[in-house]
């Protein structure tokens, strides 16, 4: 998945879940505008951190599989 679609699915969440940009931000401890380019896909040194703490708070968390070349 490249990080314009995790910024469009982060969006996605947050207004189903009818949560603003500047709530999920300080709740999550960042900039809402860290944030809007998170969810506009222009920020690739986001860390894994902050990732997952912005989807924990959406009631998500990141699954990392092992990627198996010969499946």
């Amino acid at each position: 998945m490249i990080l314009s679609e995790i910024g469009s699915k982060v969006k996605s969440l947050r207004k189903e879940k009818n949560i603003s940009q500047e709530a999920l931000a300080k709740i999550v401890g960042i900039s809402r505008n860290t944030l809007s380019k998170l969810e506009n896909g222009y920020i690739a040194n986001i860390s894994i951190v902050t990732l997952d703490r912005v989807l924990n708070v959406l009631g998500y968390q990141i699954d990392i599989k092992p990627h198996n070349p010969f499946a």
